[in-house]
């Protein structure tokens, strides 16, 4: 079963599908984070979707509060966040697991895959970032600290969608 497949349910509860969510197109997965060092990626990650959303590509957001809390709201408050602080137009999930006992199936099938200094297993931190093919497959993935628009980023979303 392609990670496509896995049932997770939108931001505002409505049951979907991480395929519903992508659009059937390559997509940048990343755990998210509204009270997280890290969060002003929100901008870069919009920027990114802004780019390249009329070549078939898109961002996915899957808030996570496993990593000392930083996502401690509900989705309503999430979902005014996003759009009001960094004006967030791409496709959200509820809060998962991508970690742990309750690990997301769809985390499940991403984190054997290595990130650019050759690391696999658990997800480090929030905003770690799995750029998949339309099919589903990982292609690459990058840890929290690297920006959504380093060029190593960019040149992986370039080569999917060529």
């Amino acid at each position: 079963m392609s990670i496509l497949e896995s049932a997770v349910a939108r931001l505002d509860g409505t049951p979907s599908t991480l395929g519903e969510l992508t659009g059937g197109n390559p997509a940048l997965l990343v755990n998210v984070a509204s009270k997280c060092g890290l969060t002003p990626q929100y901008g870069g990650l919009e920027r990114l979707q802004e780019a390249y959303a009329e070549n078939g590509f898109t961002v996915v957001g899957f808030p996570c509060n496993q990593f000392m809390g930083q996502e401690p709201g509900t989705s309503e408050e999430i979902a005014e966040f996003c759009s009001a602080t960094y004006g967030v137009t791409f496709p959200m999930s509820e809060k998962i697991d991508v970690n742990g006992d309750d690990q997301h199936p769809i985390y499940a099938g991403l984190v054997g895959t290595p990130n650019e200094k050759g690391e696999v297993g658990d997800v480090a931190w929030n905003f770690e970032k799995f750029l998949v093919d339309a099919d589903g497959s990982v292609v690459a993935r990058f840890s929290p600290t690297v920006e959504p628009e380093d060029p190593q980023v960019v040149a992986a979303i370039q080569a999917v969608l060529a």
